[in-house]
């Protein structure tokens, strides 16, 4: 009985809430969308499976779609790309990608052949040191 009483006094207000209420305001209209790099460091997209940065982030997983404001992450490519080649001195490097157990499995890459080889897992490059014979 008391929780019937309490309910009904709850009730009153909220049907005078809703019948005296004001109708809410229209959203606005969306503006153009802005054309925006891909990333800080890359202007396109690096890979033929990979949608525009306009593209990819609409849906709704993506209320705000103004693109200024969200975060615009390097592209790891670019990244990758600065680290400098580490020499080694042996036919063959190993690589666990560092940090122990944030790293990756360890693996050896074969420097026979000239140039730098990349790390499968993390991109990171090695090079034989040049030697005289």
């Amino acid at each position: 009985m008391l929780a019937r009483r309490a309910l009904q006094g709850l009730a009153r207000p909220l049907t005078r809430l809703s019948s005296t209420s004001t109708p809410a305001p229209k959203p606005e209209a969306p503006t153009s969308p802005v054309t925006a790099n891909q990333a800080p460091n890359f202007p396109s997209t690096w890979s033929t499976n990979q949608r525009p940065r306009a593209q990819a982030m609409t849906g709704p997983r993506f209320e705000q779609t103004v693109l200024e404001l969200q975060p615009t992450p390097l592209s790891a490519m670019e990244m990758i790309d600065k680290e400098p080649i580490r020499v080694v001195h042996g036919r063959k490097a190993v690589c666990d990608g560092g940090g122990g157990p944030l790293g990756h499995p360890k693996i050896f890459i074969n420097l026979d052949k000239p140039g730098p080889r990349a790390c499968g897992y993390c991109g990171l490059r090695f090079e034989q040191a040049p030697h005289h014979h």
